[in-house]
């Protein structure tokens, strides 16, 4: 703390766990100087001298990137550090050289501003699509623009720290946290960023602590003041007090010797203690979580997003395209399952050709879309249906609302058996075929559903949206969405009875699932299957492992006699704290 400033009262922050751990530090705020484009007009003889700057600043940021991938492979794996590489090929790219090379020559305008304008066109884009993924890939586009454009420039980046630091940035693009991993970082924390965006995975991959999402982190920090991080709440405590420092020490002990558990779980079983299973699986949002996954001891894969094909398109991938990519998934994740659901785009999710909606949420988007794109949805069934040879793939349909949705859909499927049969194709006849409920509609129907598929995976964050009416992202209302409202207890009971009725299981892939503090109580209401985050799943395994299920079942039936959000949630807690002191509990986890 600085000497020339009275004593600062504490203040806690809260963001987005982005990747797990505690640390305790001296901030260092970290800014990328946004290099200054000034427009300039050129005379004829400057013009082809000014292409030539292009080109050599091209060539640099391609070698800088080089370096850079090199590393990200040795530290991260080739998986991950395949961003670098579509970085570079897009510095190669003849057809952005070619329009930057005539519009130097036609406008006569220098080489930064013709640079910032054709590279920041393709950022805006993205920016402007109500979606995590496209604003993440928006900010890798930026990044490279101001590289080529510090190339030209000729400024150079400081990327060397005196000691160990707590990274603190308003964002942080995939090179910086790669490039300042160099340094003895002790964790990150930015104003921007979700749990998918690269710097999310890369700093999980580091096993440095993270929390993004902040808000306004970089104004409340300077450089110097001592901080606390905690990526598994998403907290950041600014300024803290010698008690809290304490007391996050003593987490930190507690959880590296619980995390030390945890890593013994990883080949065994999602059972309880009186041999009930559990099927254990993971939610994953791209390819590049799937080794992740595997080391976190996954049963399988309960909901692969394949809506995160179309990041950074302007186009549908082809039938082929899909194929190869869901062929990669199930092999990886072979013997165990993989349960893939069909574009669910639309609501907060973009997609090429998506129209503007007043309220994209109850419009076009789900199932609805597939049904008015019938090419696009037979192109996807067929490289899903290629990809089954394994046995191991299942197709979930997702916002069915009808009975008359789940026949529809089916329709599809037989047709496109049909048409792969007459091509001599091979695939799983016996493929296995279930929906999302996440429409209180479909989960008042559940019954019926239930008769026509082979499964059910109940979507939690939608379903309870839309049962008490609240929008998540809607800062008004927000803190009126609660997961253990009595009505989604008793939908949920209605949905896992509905499914066991006719003999088929039902699954949970939703947020909820997640929550340590709803293990017990889901298992007790009967959930068959629980498909989470990967960072969690270790966790959730030993909540499963260290309880009896007749005890999870008492739990839940005491959780369906309270009569309010508020009085179940203060039960499961006391539960919880009873059977697992050694695992912290926040507000995050509620």
């Amino acid at each position: 703390m600085k000497s020339d400033q009275p004593l600062r009262r504490e203040k806690i922050l809260k963001g987005v766990p982005a990747s797990p751990g505690i640390a305790i530090g001296s901030a260092h705020l970290f800014s990328q100087d946004i290099p200054r484009v000034e427009e300039r007009s050129l005379s004829d003889g400057e013009v082809a001298l000014e292409f030539d700057r292009v080109i050599r600043a091209l060539e640099k940021s391609s070698k800088e990137l080089d370096k850079i991938l090199v590393f990200a492979q040795q530290k991260v794996g080739d998986a991950k550090a395949k961003i670098f590489e579509a970085q570079i090929m897009v510095l190669h790219d003849d057809v952005l050289i070619d329009t930057i090379r005539k519009r130097i020559r036609q406008e006569k305008k220098n080489a930064e501003f013709i640079v910032s304008d054709e590279i920041g066109k393709y950022a805006s884009l993205m920016l402007r699509a109500h979606d995590e993924y496209m604003h993440e890939r928006a900010h890798d586009m930026e990044d490279l623009k101001n590289r080529i454009i510090r190339n030209l420039l000729q400024e150079k980046l400081i990327s060397k720290l005196e000691g160990s630091v707590i990274i603190v940035a308003h964002t942080l693009t995939p090179a910086d946290t790669m490039i300042l991993s160099r340094n003895h970082v002790l964790g990150y924390a930015t104003d921007m960023g979700g749990v998918t965006s690269h710097a999310a995975l890369f700093s999980r991959s580091l096993k440095i602590p993270a929390v993004v999402g902040l808000g306004d982190v970089s104004r409340e920090v300077e450089t110097g003041d001592m901080l606390i991080i905690d990526g598994y709440s998403g907290t950041i405590v600014v300024h803290p007090t010698q008690e809290r420092i304490e007391e996050f020490e003593q987490k930190h002990e507690r959880l590296l010797t619980f995390e030390a558990q945890l890593a013994l779980l990883k080949e065994l079983p999602a059972e309880t203690l009186d041999k009930h299973s559990v099927e254990l699986s993971a939610n994953i949002e791209l390819p590049e979580e799937l080794e992740y996954v595997v080391v976190q001891g996954s049963q399988g894969v309960g909901l692969y997003r394949t809506e995160s094909l179309l990041i950074g398109r302007d186009d549908f991938p082809s039938e082929e395209e899909q194929y190869q990519e869901y062929k990669r998934v199930v092999d990886r994740i072979y013997p165990n399952r993989v349960i893939m659901r069909t574009f669910d785009i639309g609501g907060d999710k973009i997609a090429p050709g998506m129209a503007e909606e007043a309220n994209p949420f109850l419009g076009w988007r789900g199932i609805r879309v597939c049904f008015d794109r019938p090419d696009l949805f037979m192109n996807q069934l067929r490289a899903m249906l290629r990809a089954s040879t394994r046995k191991n793939l299942a197709i979930m349909f997702p916002m069915i609302s009808t009975i008359g949705e789940v026949r529809k859909a089916k329709e599809y499927i037989l047709k496109t058996k049909t048409d792969l049969r007459a091509k001599q194709v091979n695939f799983d006849d016996n493929i296995q075929v279930g929906v999302m409920i996440e429409v209180p509609a479909a989960a008042l129907t559940a019954s019926q559903i239930a008769a026509e598929v082979d499964f059910l995976s109940i979507g939690s964050n939608d379903l309870i949206q839309y049962l008490i009416a609240v929008d998540r992202g809607n800062s008004l209302v927000a803190g009126l969405y609660q997961e253990f409202e009595p009505s989604v207890l008793t939908t949920l009971k209605h949905v896992i009875n509905a499914g066991h009725k006719e003999g088929i299981w039902v699954g949970i892939c939703g947020e909820m699932a997640g929550n340590p503090l709803a293990t017990a109580l889901l298992i007790g209401l009967g959930m068959d299957e629980l498909s989470v985050v990967p960072a969690v799943l270790p966790e959730i395994k030993k909540i499963i492992r260290s309880m009896n299920y007749s005890e999870m079942r008492r739990v839940a039936t005491e959780a369906l006699r309270l009569t309010t959000g508020e009085e179940i949630e203060l039960y499961l807690r006391t539960v919880f704290r009873k059977a697992f002191p050694e695992i912290p509990l926040d507000n995050n986890n509620s």
